[in-house]
């Protein structure tokens, strides 16, 4: 007899890690880069071709997918939701100098005038902000430096969390996703909520030195560059001590009113940031609670929105080496897509 040879194509010998070809339904295994199986979209982990592969009978196919519309619609509400914004009277801005795309990583100062002429810190004091304010000088914004999180920093963060949730905007998008079947009860939604943005996790040297709340809103500086930093809190407040020097931006939104977006060039006390996009104007909640919206609807992926008409996205990504709970991931990012 002669032996058969089967000639097999690498494919058929390997599963790619992170693609659901052939493994919808597969069970939940910790070692794995992302999942199949239908709670993955409960958990943020599911991997990007899900969708493709096992939406017919998967968790995504039914009355629970958050489907485009979906967040077009959810968007909109949340936008009308933010009583907090500020009001056109309480912001002046000086944007100056507009950068070409391909200009914006020349470093060079176009802009000699601070960004913001005028703010009313009266917004100051509302519980959201005044919260939120409390929590951008809890970090060291180098990576690789172990955070120190303290008893009374803890506080602070339990205390913004309780103050958002107060928000009609914020009860809103809870009522969404648990509409969607994310979230069984508001603490639970909470409990989440304070994981996927203050636990922390190593971007260098195996410390423990950072979260998805200071990466987005207080920044962080990385191999000599300004990482993060999405915030126009942040951003104001250190402008005002004179640590941050705007250079120029590259987009301005198409909103004639608060909040708004803008693409900048600046250096924070001696480190560049080439493109930071941040919302202007916005409260606290309502940019906390569009990041979160996306990385629980799309993780890893364009989300497309709509703030009073005009089309937005937000890229989230997802921090995939480590994890918290049943898989679910930290946030790694997110931010405004400036075109």
């Amino acid at each position: 007899l002669q032996p058969t040879v089967l000639f097999l194509c690498p494919q058929d010998l390997y599963t790619a890690p992170d693609s659901c070809e052939g493994r919808c339904e597969e069970p939940y295994n910790e070692d794995d880069e992302c999942h199949c199986n239908p709670e993955c979209e409960r958990h943020r982990s599911c991997c990007e071709d899900y969708e493709t592969y096992c939406s017919p009978e998967g968790f995504s196919s039914s009355r629970d997918a958050i489907t485009d519309q979906d967040l077009v619609h959810v968007s909109e509400q949340l936008y009308e939701a933010d009583r907090n914004r500020a009001q056109p009277t309480d912001i002046t801005i000086n944007p100056q100098h507009q950068a070409s795309p391909e200009r914006t990583g020349d470093q060079e100062d176009h802009s000699p005038e601070p960004l913001f002429q005028y703010v009313n810190e009266k917004l100051f004091s509302k519980p959201t902000y005044a919260s939120f304010i409390k929590l951008l000088d809890n970090y060291q914004r180098a990576t690789g430096r172990e955070e120190d999180v303290t008893a009374e920093e803890l506080k602070e963060q339990d205390n913004f969390l309780r103050e958002v949730m107060k928000t009609e905007l914020m009860k809103k998008l809870f009522t969404f996703l648990h509409e969607k079947n994310r979230y069984d009860s508001e603490q639970e939604f909470v409990a989440d909520l304070k994981e996927m943005w203050f636990g922390l996790y190593s971007r260098g040297n195996g410390e423990q030195d950072s979260s998805g709340f200071e990466h987005v809103f207080s920044g962080e500086v990385k191999k000599g560059k300004v990482s993060g930093f999405h915030n126009w809190i942040r951003f104001y407040l250190l402008e005002k001590q004179g640590l941050v020097d705007y250079f120029s931006y590259s987009y301005d939104g198409p909103w004639n009113t608060y909040p708004d977006v803008l693409g900048m060039q600046f250096n924070w006390d001696g480190f560049y940031k080439e493109v930071g996009s941040a919302f202007i104007g916005s409260s606290p909640e309502f940019e906390f609670g569009l990041y979160s919206l996306c990385f629980i609807a799309r993780p890893g992926r364009a989300c497309h929105l709509s703030l009073g008409g005009h089309p937005l996205s937000i890229q989230t990504y997802t921090w995939t080496k480590s994890t918290y709970g049943n898989g679910r991931n930290y946030i790694a990012t997110a931010y405004v897509i400036s075109p």
